[in-house]
């Protein structure tokens, strides 16, 4: 009897076809799914939104893996890892379903040919063309710095795709059901963390409350929303980030207080700028390396 190994199932997926050596090599996500807009919505609105959400989920999966053996303890180097498994998980989803939606096509530095639409939008895009918030884009700093910004990011994620649930549009609204389950593990952890590091040692307290005040005034433009979020929440179909303030501010606050951490001041509200393509040298420093391989062999096959 033969026994498949790995390379033989990943070899054998698609008919011993070569794959793209940056893919997945699995099938394609939604594949066998009505990806059409819904009725009286834009497309390229809702893959502009699908855009933010997944690279939201991309740009900070990748900076978690930069603590990848460097972790302070192995239970939570592989805590970590598992974290941005999910996130990349839901960037790739929330990436196919903009590319069902002709996003790929509206991109002018895409590669074409036969590489999967979120691998080309991972890949291949700029760092203009990214839609996500300084709030991921940050650079790590230390364990707690990275800590309080998990938090952050989990905390505001997973309200706004609680309300996705409820989503016009079924493919995100699908994609948001399954997001809840990790998002709450993945705020819950990182609470833990802070309560953890907050109340302890002088030295983690101190850490710890470095953390938040290097992360809040990242908070200046999360909850305004562009003109596309308010359009798809006005359709039923998307959330207006302003409607997760409160919930957010509730949830971050008695995180904190908690852990016997001042809670930072809240920055004023400015327009977006991360949603809208508007960045600092952190996201093409990362960009370079999560796309650096790739680029340097586009369409490589094994």
């Amino acid at each position: 009897m033969h026994e498949e190994t790995v390379y033989d199932a990943l070899d054998s997926a698609h008919g011993g076809a070569g794959q793209w050596a940056f893919g997945t090599g699995f099938d394609e996500p939604l594949a066998g799914v009505d990806t059409r807009a819904p009725d009286g919505v834009d497309p390229t609105d809702l893959g502009g939104y699908c855009l933010m959400l997944g690279d939201d989920a991309l740009v900070l999966a990748q900076r978690l893996t930069e603590w990848i053996t460097a972790a302070p303890e192995l239970e939570e180097e592989v805590a970590i890892g598992n974290t941005a498994l999910d996130l990349l998980g839901q960037a790739r989803l929330l990436l196919a379903r903009a590319g069902s939606l002709g996003v790929l096509g509206r991109s002018r530095s895409l590669a074409t040919g036969s590489i999967p639409d979120e691998d080309a939008l991972a890949y291949f895009r700029d760092p203009d063309e990214f839609r996500c918030t300084a709030l991921v884009a940050a650079e790590n700093g230390d364990f707690a710095r990275t800590t309080l910004r998990l938090l952050v990011a989990a905390t505001v994620r997973l309200a706004v795709v609680t309300r996705l649930r409820g989503s016009r549009d079924p493919v995100l609204a699908a994609i948001a059901g399954k997001a809840v389950h990790e998002l709450t593990y993945h705020r819950d952890h990182a609470a833990r963390w802070v309560l953890r590091l907050g109340d302890g040692t002088a030295e983690s307290h101190r850490r710890a409350q470095d953390g938040a005040d290097a992360v809040w005034p990242l908070l200046a433009d999360l909850f305004t929303a562009t003109d596309v979020e308010r359009r798809l929440a006005g359709a039923g179909v998307g959330v207006d980030p302003a409607d997760v303030r409160d919930e957010v501010r509730e949830v971050l606050t008695t995180v904190l207080r908690q852990a016997t951490l001042r809670v930072p001041d809240w920055p004023a509200g400015t327009a977006p700028r991360g949603r809208t393509g508007v960045h600092g040298p952190e996201l093409t420093g990362l960009l370079a390396t999560l796309q650096g391989l790739a680029r340097a062999h586009p369409a490589a096959t094994w």
